[in-house]
């Protein structure tokens, strides 16, 4: 697996990480669960992103790999759902750091995100002073925002963050264009969500759930031409090798699936011919289009 520094913040990530969403889903074996948590750090997928909105993810992560904290870089994210404390506000921040502490078993998380945090919550600065108050704590390495464009585009100016998490995929290209500039002549770390769109590709009809019913639509507007790949490589070799991009994180709750993904990836770059090609078919149809969240 490729490693890269993540950007300036010290930290080291493989070009793929896991996504632990699925691993939240209380109707995944438990079984199965530790065999895909432990069988990711074996094939040096060595970056696992959580969340405290993710179900079961982060006490499931905890127990699996406890054991193991130091072979891989932790992500998480706060901001929401503290019993007692108002989302949003610096309380509910430090509070949910700690409760992210002891379900990870851990004593200190790589990288913490304000979970999609609004614009108009980032400007007051009472919960990114939180977030740095942990980082000064020693409880989190890098302060980091997860979201999408104009919250986004703050983030990264704003000089509060380290590292930044956001969607990044043949149909969501907004982010290459403003965003991942900026982050890099900052210094900052990124990691690419979302880089397979959601697998648009599965459905011949639109889809009934709302986000992946709009990555449809714009898949079929872009006309793209897979070139004789499979969609899903095509997809993560788009995204993964995206200057900018450190890591990108792939949802699933199949290893098969994961140790399909990594050996897409080991393929390398796409053909600088084929990623232009996606790139002017964004540009032609999709130069509106907002990031994702």
């Amino acid at each position: 697996m490729e490693l890269r520094p993540f950007g300036t913040t010290g930290l080291t990530v493989p070009v793929l990480g896991l996504g632990a969403g699925h691993v939240g889903d209380p109707a995944l074996d438990e079984t199965e669960v530790g065999r895909l948590l432990n069988g990711a750090l074996d094939l040096g997928v060595t970056l696992i992103d959580t969340a405290r909105s993710y179900g079961l993810s982060e006490e499931r992560i905890g127990r699996h790999l406890a054991g193991r904290r130091d072979e891989f870089v932790l992500s998480t994210k706060v901001g929401y759902g503290i019993p007692g404390h108002d989302d949003w506000t610096g309380p509910v921040i430090a509070a949910g750091v700690d409760a992210a502490l002891g379900r990870l078993r851990t004593d200190r998380i790589d990288i913490v995100h304000l979970h999609s945090c609004p614009l108009a919550v980032l400007e007051r600065g009472e919960v990114t002073a939180a977030l740095q108050a942990a980082v000064a704590a020693g409880k989190v390495r890098v302060a980091a925002y997860s979201g999408d464009n104009e919250p986004l585009d703050w983030a990264v100016a704003s000089g509060a963050f380290g590292s930044i998490e956001t969607s990044v995929n043949l149909v969501d290209q907004r982010a290459l264009e403003r965003a991942l500039p900026a982050a890099a002549a900052r210094g900052l770390g990124v990691i690419a969500k979302r880089p397979a769109a959601n697998a648009p590709w599965r459905f011949a009809e639109r889809p009934a759930a709302e986000d992946v019913a709009l990555y449809w639509a714009r898949w079929r507007a872009l006309g793209l031409d897979p070139g004789g790949y499979e969609w899903s490589e095509l997809a993560l070799r788009f995204t993964a090798y995206q200057e900018g991009v450190h890591c990108a994180i792939v949802g699933t709750s199949r290893l098969e699936h994961l140790r399909q993904n990594v050996e897409q990836v080991a393929r390398g770059p796409l053909p600088a011919a084929t990623v232009a090609a996606i790139r002017a078919a964004f540009r032609d149809h999709g130069a509106a289009w907002e990031g994702q969240i």
